[in-house]
């Protein structure tokens, strides 16, 4: 039970953010008088995309000190 509503809240939190973002926008376009309302959501658009590219990584070069012991 308490794992559901963890869940819940983190789904909560996550719309949340969303919204107030812009990712997400929801609009009531029916009133709620006797019926159920109506909402329309716009949501943000991400495209992934993979490009190949060279890079230099630099090296790196570890010396132990003089007086290190050895293991």
């Amino acid at each position: 039970m308490r794992t559901i509503l963890v869940a819940l809240g983190l789904v909560a939190l996550i719309l949340a953010g969303l919204m107030v973002t812009g990712m997400v926008s929801i609009d009531q376009t029916r009133p709620a008088v006797v019926q159920a309302p109506e909402f329309k959501a716009d949501v943000g658009k991400v495209e992934l995309g993979t490009t190949n590219k060279t890079l230099e990584v630099p090296t790196l070069q570890v010396e132990k000190a003089e007086g290190a012991k050895q293991q």
